[in-house]
This record gives structure tokens, sequence and C-alpha cells, in this order.
């Protein structure tokens, strides 16, 4: 199963880890610091330019983590989610 995360961008849900509030989510410190080690490793990919609502994060099959800041909201990403299980 897919999940479409805005424009062009769509993942495996199996390497789904989580689906995050960008603004509730980015209050905390840790938070941070794990979207600032995700940019500087270049590990970060915006699926639109519009006003980020959500990030989701993905492993690869080595365990590489990814981050894709979304302008749907992290609530829409879940039910897609759900409808597709």
């Amino acid at each position: 199963m897919y999940l479409h995360l805005g424009e062009s961008t769509v993942i495996r849900a199996s390497q789904l880890i989580g689906i995050f509030d960008i603004e509730n989510t980015s209050v905390s410190r840790s938070t941070r610091e794990f979207l600032t080690r995700a940019g500087k490793g270049g590990r970060i990919f915006n699926v639109s330019y519009e006003m980020p609502k959500s990030f989701v994060v993905c492993a690869d099959e080595s365990g590489e983590e990814t981050v894709y800041i979304s302008q749907v909201s992290a609530s829409t990403l879940r039910k897609r989610f759900a409808q597709g299980q």
C-alpha cells in the first residue's frame, strides 16, 4: 500500500514510522534537534512550497530515515493511511 503525501510524492506505507503535526511537535527541543540533524544530513524533502502542516518520518530497508514536509494536515494523512489498511 502507498500513502500520498501531496503534490507528486507517494511513499510505501511499510516504510512509515510516524505522521506528526508540525505546529504542535516542533515546540519540543528534541523534535527541533531531530529535524535539524535530518536537514544537515540532506534527508528532508519538501513535498510542496505551500505552508507546511505536517511532517512524515520514513525508514528505508537499511534503516535510513527520511523526513517529508507536507502541506497536508497530519489528521488527513492519518485518515488516508487508515483507509488504505
